[in-house]
């Protein structure tokens, strides 16, 4: 067998392997948080919309989407393994994965703000109009994104590794909690708004992300407040409506409340 054959074919491999696991997980969240958000109606961010309408549709292209991240994740991975990168991959060990995950982090958090300003830019709009087209997005909307749009927002995988070198379970384990993350940011219900969600803390809630569907204009930033608040595009009123939801949801239930349900 050829060289290039097999390096081909181990890179298909390691493309449907991350494939099948991120598809399997954007269902079990969806489902889940679906399942979540019908026990909790009087937590749902944008009261007069309802995003789940648009499900199937956003189901078809999520599909695209994720192939072209995961494709982004397969040749970060890929070009490590053959030692394409400038240096080899530090070496994993407990005491620093935290340290190499927030770096990974911060550094994912900075691509995407500045990749997401460009896509609203008038040259750059017309490939992230489909994901504004849901305007109140449900945990189904994170990846109902146009293929360009995700290769511009989610090409970091491919190049971080040609400057940073993460241990490939560190990049892993950041594509696993960006997906989880991007979920319940999309999800339209509010369950994590606490003090930490709120200036001065740069961490942020799903209120966050929902303001910039229904908005358009603020709250770029995927992880962190820090970018859109030295740029100025933090929404102006994002941490009061963080603490108004502090004191207005009640205790997260379980079961149903009797005659109240999620529009599917």
């Amino acid at each position: 067998m050829s060289a290039l054959l097999q390096d081909s074919l181990t890179f298909v491999g390691l493309l449907a392997a991350i494939y099948a696991a991120t598809v399997a997980l954007y269902f079990i969240l969806g489902y889940g948080i679906t399942w979540l958000n019908d026990r909790n109606p009087e937590r749902r961010i944008q009261k007069g919309r309802r995003g789940e309408k648009r499900k199937a549709i956003e189901i078809r292209q999520s599909m695209a989407s994720i192939l072209v991240t995961c494709t982004s994740v397969a040749i970060g991975l890929f070009v490590q393994y053959k030692g394409w990168t400038l240096f080899s991959p530090w070496e994993f060990s407990w005491w620093t994965a935290i340290p190499l995950f927030v770096l990974c982090m911060v550094l994912f958090d900075a691509w995407f703000y500045f990749a997401h300003r460009l896509l609203h830019t008038k040259l750059f709009y017309k490939y992230h109009l489909l994901h504004h087209r849901s305007v109140a997005p449900t945990a189904w909307s994170n990846d109902s994104i146009g293929l360009v749009d995700t290769a511009m927002s989610q090409g970091y995988y491919a190049v971080i590794t040609f400057l940073v070198p993460f241990p490939p379970i560190i990049l892993l384990t950041h594509r696993l909690f960006d997906q989880i993350n991007g979920t319940f940011g999309h999800a339209g219900f509010e369950y994590f708004a606490s003090r930490t969600a709120r200036y001065p803390s740069p961490m942020l809630c799903t209120t966050y992300h929902d303001q910039h569907h229904a908005e358009f204009k603020y709250n770029y930033a995927n992880y962190f407040s820090f970018w859109d608040r030295v740029m100025g595009t933090v929404a102006p009123n994002y941490d009061r409506r963080v603490e108004a939801f502090e004191g207005e949801a009640p205790a997260i239930r379980m079961s149903k409340v009797p005659g109240i349900h999620v529009v599917e």
